[in-house]
C-alpha cells in the first residue's frame, strides 16, 4: 500500500498548484448588522491569520478533493494504480477514511507556533468538497469520528472542536471553513446520474425533493458547527458554484459552466447561524451581496487598496493540502507578502496543510519562527494599521497608525539580510510636519531633511549593510 501511495503522489504532484478560479466579487454590500460591523472592524485589525486544509487526502499527498471531480483540469488528474476508472478511483479515495489515523495531532503545538509568528485568527476546513467531515456531525457517517475511521477511538477525535478550543484559549478569532457543495452526498451527486463536473448532477428544479434534502443537510451541518463548537467568529463558505442562478457573473469563465440554479437559501442559513453566533462574519465567497462580508482573492494580491474588507488566502507551500517535499516560501517571501497586503488594507490568511500523522512539516515551524522574530520588532506597523498614500513606491510600502500620528515605511529586501541605501526619499503627505524618524530595532534617531512633499533620510554607514535586520527594515515616522 505504501508503494502504491508514493507512486500515486509522484504521478499527481505536477498538478497540485491549482489554477486561480476564485475571482473577487464586484459590488460589495456592507453588512447592516451592528454586531457584524463591529466584528468585521476587529478582524480587519488582526492582519495575519492561519488557514489549514486537512482531510483524508493527506495520506496520499494529493490535491484536496479535486481528484474525484470529473473535470479535465490540471488539478483533477487521476493517475496511478487507481486511475484506470473514475468509479474505482473514487471508491479508493473514499476508502481512505478507513486508514486515517493522525496520532500526532496536538493543536496546542500549532497554536504556540502561530501565536509566536504573530497570527491572530484561524480558519480550519471543517469539510471540503469531498464531503469528509472533520467534526462530529450527526448528518453523515463520512466523518473523522465514525467507527470506520481509526482515529475515532482517540479522545481528541473531534478535531474541529479540539482546534477551536485550543486557539480560543489564546484569544484567536475562530473561522469555520465549510464547503457548500458535497461530492459525497447522494443529494448533491445523486447516484441515479453520473457526476458531470463540480456542479450538482441533476436539475434541482426537476427534482426539488432531492435538492430540499441537500439544503436541509447543509443547514443542519452548519447548525451543528454554530451550536457545539464554542465561539465562532467567521463562517467561511467555499464552493461558489452553489449559488442562485441570478448571481452568476458571466464574465468569469468558471461561472459560465454553472447550468442549474443551486440556491442553498443563504438567508435561512445566515439567520440561523447569527442567532447562535451573534455578530458572525459570513463569507459566501465569490457570491456578491449581503452574505459576502469580505472578499477573498486567492493566491494573489490586489494591485491597489480596495474600498471594502478583504483577505488574500495564500499557501505557504505550493499546495493547499499536505504534499511530501512541498516547496515552502522563504520567511523573506512571506514577510514581503504580509507587508504588501497590509499596505493595501488587507489581511493575509497563510495556509499550512497538516500531514497524515497530524502534524506540520518541520519547515513550516521554521518559517513561523523566523516570521515571529521579525514581527517582534516591527509589529506596531502591522496591527491596527490603515493604508496611507502613496501606499508604495518601488520597494517601499507604507502603513499608518489609526490615530494618524505615525507612518511606517517598510523597505523590503530581495534577500534575507536587509541593505539600505545611503539616502532614502519617502514621499509623504504633510511631509513638513514630520518631527522624528526611527528605524525599528535599532537605537537612536535617523537624521532627515524635509521637502514640500517628501522627506529624505540620511542613513549612517553602519546601518546600510551591517544593520542586523532581516526581511524588511521599518522606519517609524512621527508627526
Amino acid at each position: 500500500m505504501r508503494t502504491i501511495r508514493v507512486l500515486l503522489f509522484l504521478l499527481i504532484c505536477p498538478f497540485l498548484l491549482r489554477a486561480q478560479e476564485h475571482n473577487m466579487s464586484a459590488n460589495y454590500i456592507a453588512p447592516s448588522d451592528p454586531g457584524v460591523q463591529a466584528n468585521l472592524k476587529k478582524w480587519q485589525k488582526l492582519k495575519f491569520g492561519l488557514f489549514m486544509h486537512w482531510g483524508t487526502y493527506s495520506q496520499w499527498g494529493v490535491v484536496e478533493s479535486w481528484s474525484i471531480c470529473p473535470e479535465d483540469e490540471g488539478w483533477t488528474q487521476r493517475k496511478g494504480p487507481y486511475g484506470a476508472t473514475y468509479n474505482g478511483y473514487k471508491a479508493a479515495y473514499e476508502n481512505l477514511q478507513t486508514t486515517f489515523n493522525p496520532t500526532k495531532f496536538a493543536p496546542e503545538k500549532w497554536v504556540k507556533a502561530a501565536k509566536a509568528a504573530g497570527m491572530k485568527y484561524v480558519v480550519f476546513t471543517t469539510k471540503h468538497h469531498d464531503g469528509f467531515s472533520m467534526f462530529d456531525t450527526k448528518q453523515t457517517d463520512y466523518k473523522i469520528t465514525s467507527s470506520k475511521t481509526p482515529f475515532s477511538s482517540n479522545p481528541r477525535a473531534n478535531v474541529t472542536k479540539e482546534i477551536f478550543n485550543a486557539f480560543s484559549k489564546e484569544n484567536f478569532m475562530i473561522g469555520a471553513y465549510f464547503s457548500k457543495p458535497d461530492w459525497h452526498s447522494e443529494d448533491y451527486w445523486w447516484p441515479y446520474f453520473p457526476p458531470k463536473d463540480r456542479n450538482v448532477n441533476y436539475d434541482p428544479a426537476k427534482h426539488p425533493d432531492h435538492w430540499q434534502k441537500f439544503k436541509d443537510f447543509t443547514y443542519n451541518q452548519i447548525s451543528e458547527l454554530m451550536s457545539d463548537y464554542g465561539k465562532v467568529d467567521i463562517l467561511w463558505l467555499d464552493g461558489g458554484w452553489v449559488r442562485p442562478k441570478n448571481t452568476i457573473d458571466t464574465t468569469v469563465d468558471w461561472q459560465k459552466a454553472i447550468t442549474f440554479n443551486q440556491d442553498i437559501d443563504m438567508p435561512r442559513i445566515a439567520k440561523m447561524a447569527r442567532s447562535k453566533q451573534p455578530g458572525l462574519i459570513v463569507v459566501d465567497r465569490t457570491v456578491a451581496g449581503e452574505y459576502e462580508n469580505y472578499t477573498t482573492p486567492e493566491q494573489t494580491v490586489p494591485n491597489q487598496p480596495l474600498s471594502h474588507p478583504w483577505e488574500s488566502c495564500i499557501t505557504m507551500g505550493n499546495s493547499w493540502s499536505y504534499v511530501p517535499g512541498d516547496k515552502y516560501k522563504s520567511a523573506n517571501e512571506i514577510v514581503n507578502l504580509l507587508v504588501k497586503i497590509v499596505s493595501r488594507g488587507g489581511n493575509l490568511l497563510m495556509n499550512i496543510g497538516p500531514g497524515p500523522d497530524g502534524d506540520w512539516d518541520p519547515t513550516a515551524y521554521n518559517r513561523l519562527a523566523d516570521i515571529g522574530k521579525w514581527m517582534a520588532i516591527n509589529q506596531e506597523g502591522i496591527y491596527n494599521s490603515i493604508p496611507v498614500a502613496p501606499y508604495s513606491e518601488n520597494n517601499v510600502y507604507y502603513t499608518q497608525s489609526e490615530n494618524g500620528k505615525s507612518v511606517y515605511a517598510f523597505v523590503t529586501s530581495a534577500t534575507e539580510n536587509v541593505t539600505i541605501p545611503d539616502t532614502l526619499t519617502l514621499h509623504l503627505q504633510n511631509a513638513k510636519q514630520v518631527k522624528s524618524v526611527k528605524l525599528l530595532g535599532v537605537a537612536g534617531k535617523i537624521k532627515f531633511s524635509k521637502q514640500s512633499d517628501a522627506i529624505t533620510l540620511n542613513i549612517p554607514v553602519k546601518l546600510q549593510n551591517t544593520n542586523g535586520l532581516k526581511q524588511a527594515a521599518v522606519f517609524k515616522i512621527q508627526y
